[in-house]
């Protein structure tokens, strides 16, 4: 079956190498992904901050989109177009008022039987069998701490999610399934500044200092991410917050989808691993 892909802004700019990633993991592993025509920002962050029927109308657009077409699941790599989309559904689904307002003004109307689904939700379902029958690579032992964020994990309103908020694990498990060892760790679904990095960098750099000090403290290896925003700042900030803090090491930020696919035999080059700031140890 094939599954609805909605990819966002980051994903075509700043970390057009997730985009790669992700198509190139899905498809190696069995899952047919459809990017869904003609979709628009969702509005991430920053239409919250400006107009809340515009934060509402703007991902239900793209669940319109998607519905029209008949899907019954869209996929979202991002953890920002992720809660932006669930979170607008749901409001819709509560307020008849506000989703015949948004409806009006679509071509495509929202239905509301779409399933939103992150990167996570998807790649959890692969079974470990087949997981393990398209590996060709083995890790060497590689501790790393997953960072969920906090835009996986916390939502302005009651949405169903298939992982403890407080305490995710499904990134646990996966990388458990391609052998890379995941440490507990306190600061999985903390925020690390987000776009603050560049309105208000003194907050972000305090914030990613107390990730990356409790990250090392644990014996972390490197982090590994879903949320494009979460790996931009860690990775590219990481050098200036070490060395206002007076740390030595440093550590990658990888996205679960470059691990995976490492498992699954693909190199560096074609993940476009070497792209980031802070580059990777042996794994």
């Amino acid at each position: 079956m094939e599954i609805a892909y909605y990819p966002g802004c980051s994903l075509k700019q700043s970390s057009n190498l997730y985009d790669s990633q992700t198509r190139d993991v899905l498809s190696l592993l069995g899952i047919s992904i459809k990017e869904i025509n003609d979709w628009n920002c969702c509005g991430a962050t920053s239409a919250g901050k400006y107009d809340d029927f515009l934060a509402v109308a703007m991902p239900a657009r793209n669940i319109g989109i998607a519905e029209r077409k008949g899907y019954a699941e869209m996929v979202i790599p991002c953890s920002a177009c992720y809660s932006r989309t669930l979170v607008a559904q749901k409001k819709l689904a509560d307020d008849p008022d506000l989703k015949k307002r948004i409806n009006d003004g679509l071509f495509q109307k929202v239905k509301g039987d779409l399933k939103i689904s992150s990167i996570l939700e998807v790649l959890a379902r692969i079974p470990k069998k087949i997981l393990k029958q398209k590996m060709t690579h083995k890790f060497k032992q590689l501790n790393a701490v997953c960072y969920y964020g906090c835009m996986l994990t916390r939502f302005p309103v009651d949405v169903d999610v298939p992982d403890d908020v407080e305490n995710p694990q499904t990134m646990e498990q996966i990388l458990k399934g391609i052998g890379v060892h995941a440490l507990d760790w306190n600061y999985k679904t903390a925020c690390c500044g987000a776009s603050a990095a560049m309105n208000d960098p003194d907050t972000a750099i305090n914030l990613m200092h107390k990730i990356i000090a409790d990250a090392l403290e644990r014996g972390a290896e490197c982090f590994v991410v879903t949320c494009p925003m979460c790996q931009m700042n860690l990775d590219v900030h990481q050098d200036k917050v070490c060395e206002k803090f007076g740390i030595n090491q440093r550590l990658p930020v990888y996205f679960l989808t470059e691990l995976i696919g490492l498992a699954l035999g693909m190199n560096i080059q074609d993940l476009q691993i070497d792209r980031h700031f802070i580059q990777m140890a042996e794994a």
